[in-house]
């Protein structure tokens, strides 16, 4: 493969990670066994790329990825014929992928629900949506088709019901409010999601629960599902989600990731036209940094 540099100033190894699909180390593989070429010629990791310079780097084969049941501890809210509600731990990634081929939440899926919906393909039956890896909390499972064409609708028409718990940086100016920002691929990093012109429309709103000076608890509502939507938001206005090492500061709460908890979810039963709604209590990680902020 082939990019030309539009912008210089970047280390070959760290330009090369951030405009193409190779992870950093990669990229440091390729350049040191002579696979990556600027403008023809070897050049050394900490070269400093130019504008105008072509690269030539290698594309990794793709991984062959498989899912197994795996049995795995789940936690099952509720399940019906139709549909089933998880409570994800923190920690979990939802689904197989590079890197990431077993003990996933479709793996434990696997075992514990035999009837899975098969729109989005063999890697992840039954999701209809997700959450990050660190973030804790309920997902709706589609146990077939049509359910799942149900549930990926309304989604899509704005209509279920997500609203998360954050603990989150800094003392808020307001009770609550609504960040209306468009969320894109960031332009800086391609491994990062931004605030920018050419992202697609994301909306969250807010209120604040418990104030601690330094931190604040909310509760979030999501209007739309963009990746790392809370976060960035979050982000966006200059209170980070506490533990949140892709967008927050180095110096935050201690904990296993950003401190960030789908409490509820409501939506539409696919099959009996019920409005359905869960929730599911905070981690016990979350629960102790509560009381310790409290106390402090």
């Amino acid at each position: 493969m082939e990019i030309k540099i539009e912008t210089g100033g970047l280390r070959l190894d760290k330009a090369l990670s951030d405009l193409t699909e190779l992870s950093r180390s990669l990229a440091n593989e390729q350049i040191k066994s002579g696979q990556v070429l600027v403008n023809g010629q070897v050049k050394k990791a900490k070269y400093t790329v130019q504008e105008g310079d072509v690269v030539t780097y290698q594309v990794p084969e793709p991984e062959v990825l498989e899912y197994v049941a795996e049995d795995i501890p789940l936690d099952i809210i509720y399940q019906d014929e139709d549909v089933a509600v998880v409570n994800k731990p923190q920690g979990m990634v939802v689904h197989p992928s590079a890197g990431h081929t077993s003990g996933t939440l479709v793996n434990a899926l696997m075992y514990h629900i035999k009837d899975l919906s098969g729109i989005n393909g063999v890697l992840r039956p039954g999701i209809v949506h997700r959450i990050d890896k660190d973030t804790s909390g309920l997902l709706m499972i589609a146990k077939n088709d049509d359910a799942h064409l149900a549930l990926a609708q309304e989604l899509k028409d704005k209509k279920s019901l997500r609203k998360y718990w954050a603990i989150v940086h800094g003392n808020l100016p307001n009770d609550r409010g609504v960040i209306e920002a468009p969320i894109g691929r960031s332009e800086k990093d391609r491994k990062k999601q931004a605030v920018t012109a050419k992202g697609k429309p994301a909306v969250t709103r807010f209120q604040v629960l418990e104030r601690f000076g330094d931190y604040t608890l909310l509760e979030l509502q999501l209007e739309t599902g963009r990746t790392h939507q809370i976060r960035v938001h979050m982000a966006y206005i200059g209170h980070p989600v506490a533990g949140d090492e892709v967008y927050g500061p180095r110096k935050t709460l201690k904990g296993h990731g950003q401190f960030l908890h789908a409490k509820t979810l409501g939506f539409t039963h696919p099959k009996t036209g019920e409005t359905m709604e869960f929730t599911a209590d905070i981690p016990d990680i979350f629960k102790e940094t509560l009381e310790k902020l409290r106390n402090n």
